[in-house]
């Protein structure tokens, strides 16, 4: 058997550590700007000439197989032996999803399994420059409740569920069946296989949760290995069967009826497998505690990123499963496996709270509004101590005048600037009358720094009112004057002691 690609580079001194396909050596020989009619191109020359040397006709029937892990689409042409021969193979530029069947409308999966192309599957008006509908979901996938709609084969090398190529390589493929439908084929074969179907292979993937459908699809490659005809195939029991006898009706869900295989084709089938069987068995022992990692798409992208460099942002390559994926020991890929669960759930607990929001928010319509404090709001208090009710303050006493002073101690005497009237008690006596005056700042406002606090003692003799004071004596502060206050001396502003007599005015330069 004929392989195409080489798996080498042992891991740990076992196995291989990871497996690239040969660059593919076919050139596309298409000119696009050159292209006056998609449906009318004529094939190049180069391949015409190809086709004699193998002994094709131009409209003999084809066949396409597809490798998913390899990237690879080959397309398989009838020889006048009527016996198959690879006539090109070309490199997928993108496929979208993992190894593993199509199941559902939007999981990105490209499909796996055989189906047969029609002349009406051809679509020259495709937005994605030339088309060829893959039939998905055929019998087999609707019997097993898988479904999707518009899985292609098609150009612009971008993919989400499709096998794309570059718009020259899928010119020379729609010519190519264009013209075996001229030549009578009623049905081209399409093979979608997750990969070369080898024994290294399915003892690499055989951990795969996809490993019994693979098996399935497995019989129809060993039988094209074979014969090189595509095999004719049906489904029953939710199966595919290949080159069956059949005694009965097949139905796709319903248990199969009696099958029978031709004798030349068991024979041929037990040779096979028994080489097969053989050579799984040394594939297991090399893989002994090593199994494989499946990369992601993203992964696969990342590998072939610098490719879309100077391109459009729609062309978008994603590389092969063999260059971005490896073999690791078991514990590592339970790990590794592990930490990606965990992504992928804080995937979604993010994706549910962004749409909880968007729901909440009716697309930003009716953003809620938060509702006030219903508890009371704290005043912002400044450090200082605010003055007390009737006091203005430093500021407000600095350009207020006085207000008259009233004594409120009877001990205290005749306040400054007030005419004495003598009473029966006081008559002749000596009065003297001891005011104390103080001066009181609060705390810096600007600062916070607390300032000190001075008393003065201003004594004033009668008949001198309004005097300047004759001896001003620095006391305690003003939390300390209590005795003073008690012994007759009253505290006053030292601003109000040193005012100025009735009828002269303070010089504005002695205001402060």
């Amino acid at each position: 058997m004929r392989l195409t690609h080489i798996l080498a580079a042992a891991v740990m001194g076992l196995f291989l550590a990871g497996c690239t396909t040969e660059e593919v050596v076919d050139s596309v020989d298409v000119d696009l700007k050159k292209v006056t009619s998609k449906t009318g191109y004529e094939l190049s020359g180069k391949i015409v000439q190809k086709m004699q040397a193998m002994s094709m006709a131009k409209t003999s029937p084809i066949m396409l197989r597809i490798f998913k892990e390899e990237g690879a689409l080959e397309v398989w042409k009838a020889n006048t032996a009527n016996r198959f021969e690879k006539l090109r193979e070309y490199k997928i530029c993108a496929w979208s999803g993992k190894l593993g069947p199509k199941v559902k409308e939007g999981d990105r999966q490209a499909p796996e399994g055989y189906y047969p192309l029609a002349p009406g599957q051809l679509n020259p008006n495709s937005s994605y420059y030339l088309a060829i509908n893959t039939g998905f979901p055929n019998q087999f996938d609707r019997a097993n409740g898988r479904f999707g709609t518009n899985l292609m084969i098609h150009g612009a090398c971008s993919s989400s569920g499709c096998y794309s190529m570059t718009d020259e390589q899928m010119q020379e493929i729609f010519a190519l069946a264009r013209d075996a439908f001229k030549g009578g084929q009623s049905t081209i074969q399409l093979q979608a296989l997750p990969f070369r179907m080898t024994a290294e292979n399915m003892a690499r993937h055989r951990n795969s949760p996809h490993y019994d459908f693979w098996k399935n699809l497995k019989e129809g490659y060993d039988q094209f290995e074979i014969t090189k005809r595509p095999p004719e195939f049906a489904i029953c029991d939710r199966k595919y069967v290949f080159n069956k006898s059949v005694a009965g009706k097949m139905n796709p869900t319903g248990q199969c009826p009696a099958l029978s295989t031709p004798p030349s084709m068991e024979m041929a089938l037990a040779n096979y497998n028994k080489k097969y069987d053989a050579d799984y068995e040394k594939a297991l022992k090399k893989l002994d505690g090593l199994v494989w990692y499946e990369p992601s798409e993203a992964e696969r992208k990342a590998v072939v990123a610098k490719q879309r460099a100077g391109r459009e942002l729609a062309y978008a390559p994603t590389g092969t499963s063999l260059d971005a994926g490896k073999l690791m020991k078991v514990a590592d890929l339970e790990k590794q496996e592990a930490h990606r669960a965990e992504l992928e759930e804080a995937k979604k607990a993010i994706e549910i709270q962004t749409a909880a929001l968007e729901h909440s928010t009716r697309n930003g319509k009716s953003v809620p509004i938060p509702q006030e404090n219903p508890l009371p709001r704290p005043v912002a208090q400044i450090a200082s101590a605010s003055p007390a009710p009737g006091q203005a303050g430093f500021w407000g006493n600095l350009f207020k005048k006085p207000a008259p002073i009233t004594a409120t101690d009877p001990a205290a005497g005749p306040l400054l600037g007030e005419p004495q009237t003598a009473s029966a008690d006081t008559t002749g006596q000596s009065q003297t009358a001891s005011q104390t005056a103080s001066v009181k700042t609060s705390r810096d406002i600007t600062a916070g720094v607390p300032v000190h606090v001075e008393t003065r003692k201003v004594t004033v003799k009668p008949g001198q009112q309004g005097a300047e004071p004759k001896a001003v004596t620095q006391a305690a502060p003003a939390d300390q004057t209590t005795g003073a206050q008690a012994s007759g001396e009253m505290q006053i502003p030292q601003a109000v002691a040193e005012q100025q007599p009735e009828g002269k005015k303070k010089p504005f330069w002695k205001l402060w």
